[in-house]
Parts: C-alpha cells; structure tokens; sequence
C-alpha cells in the first residue's frame, strides 16, 4: 500500500484547549510529535487563548456546562463560510475528529469536508451517569448523520469502545491514550524522609479524593503498625474548602498537605517525588491518562479505583486496583503498600515497564498508519 511521506493533519476537537484536560493532552502531545516527523498538524477547536500552540484555528465560541462529571465548554454554531475557507486553503489530508461531538462545531466540519479527505475519529468517554448516557444516545441519533463519513473510527480503551457501540452502534478499533514517556521517566526523584502518598487530580465528586481521606481516617484509628508517612493533594476544585475542613476536623493536619493547581510543567517531578500514587475515580473514566503518567515516572506504585476505565489500563495487574467508593479497600491497600517495601518496588517496576507501550512514539506511528489506510481506501473509492 502506497504510504504518505508527509501528511497535513488537522485535529478537531469541540472543546478549547486552554484546558489540561485529557483530550486536550492526547491531541497535543500526539500533534506535537507529528510535527516532529515532519507531518503539518493544525487544531480545528473551540474558541481558545492559547498563543504558545502552532496552527490554532479558534472556529466557535463556546459556553461552559456540566458534563459527565466535569465542566466542559460546548461550541455555539460556527461560521460555516469560515471553516469551508480554511478547509479550501489548507487542503488536509486527514481530518481527526475527538468524540463524540457537537453538530455545531465538529459536524459542521465534517459536512463540508471534501470527499479527497480522509476523516478518523476517536471516541474518548464512558458517561459516568445514566443522565449523561441518555443525552448522548439523543446526541447519537443526530450523529448517524455524519458518521457515515467516516474512513476510520477508533476508542482509547476498552471502556470507550464499549460506549461507542453501545450509544452510537459504532464498531471501533482501539489505539490508546498516549504520554510522552521520556518525560515522566527522566524526572529527577527528589528525596524525602517520609514516604509520600500522592494524590493529584481535580478536587471534584467524581475523582473521589474524599474517599481517600476517610481511608487515612481508617488507617489512623485502626491500631495497627504504620511507618511514617505524609499525603501530597495536587489540584483544584469544588470540594477544596470541604476537603480541607475533613483533615482539620479529623486531625489530619500533620500528615495532609494541599498544592492547589499543578502545572502540566510540574507534573513529571511531582509523580517522581511520590512513593505511592493513588487514583481513587468513582467513574466516568475512559482510559487515565493520570495512571500512566505516573506509572512512566517509574517511582511509585500506582494503586487505583477498580473503575471500566482504568481497570483497562490496569488490568494485567489487578493486585493495584481497589473497590470503587470504598475507603475502607482503600486504607487496606494502603497498609499494603505503606507497609512492604518489597511490594512499592515490584508495582514501581511493573508501572514503569507496562507503560512505555503509551509512549507517543509508539502509539503515533500507529495513527499515521491508520491515517494513511484511511487515505488510501478514500483514493481508492
């Protein structure tokens, strides 16, 4: 099969990406390698601030709402004469559309798409409520009007790939989230006397940092034989204030320290400086990409919630999941690993082994190779 040398790749994506949020990261970090091989990489988004980021087409305004679990900006209708101008000029060759999708923004790409471009498209999410699933099968319905368009479709996970053929009777191949691995496993480990728990997320219900306070509550009334130990909490949210008056009400002052937001710049030595990293989710997971990153950095033993998503990324090792919305899995997994040396250092080195198969380089040789499948069947056709 003929195979392109150089592609012009335009990556759409209804949200802004003055987020750090998942989707955001993939389509970053996934673009910024292509152009490292040479490929043209433009983002066809929502309105978005960003002026370190090459090719941003800003195509919409967009309005914040509450989404599975999350905030999300959703597109208000795009100026259709604007996107077939910027598609007539830049004459991509593959157009990569993150799902699922709004029909202002995204859709209205893909209608005006010319029939010489190859569309792909990944599906990212698992709805974390029966709400959230019900208004994507109500956003599936109009999507079966666009869909047919389509020359690839793939999921990041197992969990994706369900919801995609579960919601949108979508069939999808999966190709995962990716990292770029030698940054998070080249992060300098800082030294630290007391062994670290991490925890760094978004401070909201869903991402469950409350069910692991009331595991360090259980763990410190329990009696039994604990070595010395602190909590690192990275992140901002909703529940900041309600946390924080939990570890002062619970005498957890001494052992619990808040970073308020980190910076995507600080990620790599902070999961560097953990000996164990958990991820307590309560759902709404499709991959996570937090599990990974801390896995690369190859210095901690990454426990985690035994949620479809990232039961996905753990699944050859399910000695590091624990009960969704159990604090109680949660201070016994802890005493494990707080307790073992020998146990932090066999999950430290399955994390860091397991997640190299993530690096972008891996995982972006495979999407160039679906891009120019996709191309050459269009070509064909």
């Amino acid at each position: 099969m003929p195979r392109a040398t150089k592609l012009t790749i335009g990556y759409v994506f209804d949200d802004s990406l003055d987020k750090p949020d998942g989707v955001q990261q993939y389509i970053l970090t996934v673009g910024k390698w292509l152009q490292a091989q040479g490929h043209a990489v433009h983002y066809l988004v929502g309105a978005t601030t960003r002026v370190d980021i090459p090719n941003v087409h800003s195509l919409s305004r967009n309005v914040s709402v509450a989404f599975n679990g999350n905030r999300m900006s959703v597109p208000l209708p795009a100026d259709t004469a604007a996107i077939k101008h910027l598609l007539d000029r830049k004459k991509f060759d593959v157009l990569h559309v993150q799902m699922p999708y709004s029909p202002w923004l995204a859709g209205r790409i893909i209608s005006a798409a010319p029939e010489s471009t190859a569309i792909v498209g990944t599906f990212h999410i698992a709805p974390y409520s029966s709400l959230v699933s019900a208004a994507t099968k109500a956003l599936a319905v109009w999507a079966r009007r666009t869909t047919a368009r389509f020359d690839a479709i793939l999921s990041v996970s197992s969990a994706a790939q369900a919801y995609a053929a579960q919601t949108f009777k979508i069939s999808s191949d999966i190709i995962p989230n990716v990292i770029d691995y030698r940054r998070f496993s080249g992060a300098r480990q800082v030294p630290h006397k007391k062994l670290r728990i991490l925890f760094l997320g978004r401070l909201v219900e869903r991402k469950g940092c409350q069910y692991l306070l009331q595991a360090l509550t259980i763990l410190e009334s329990s009696g039994r034989p604990l070595p010395d130990y602190e909590v690192v909490i990275g992140g901002r949210g909703g529940l900041s204030d309600e946390l924080k008056s939990y570890v002062a009400a619970h005498d957890l002052t001494s052992k619990v320290s808040f970073l308020g937001f980190v910076d995507e710049a600080d990620k790599p030595a902070l999961y560097a400086s953990a000996d164990i990293s958990v991820f307590p989710s309560t759902g709404g997971e499709s991959f996570g990409i937090v599990l990974i990153e801390a896995m690369a950095s190859g210095a901690s033993a990454v426990l985690c919630a035994d949620n479809p998503g990232y039961h996905s990324v753990m699944q050859s090792n399910p000695d590091l999941l624990f009960a969704t919305k159990s604090a109680e899995a949660i201070a016994d997994k802890l005493y494990t690993y707080l307790s073992s040396s020998e146990a932090r250092t066999a999950a430290q080195v399955w994390a860091q082994r397991e997640a190299r198969q993530y690096d972008v380089a891996i995982v972006g040789a495979q999407l160039v190779g679906r891009y120019n499948q996709a191309l050459h069947s269009r070509r064909l056709s």
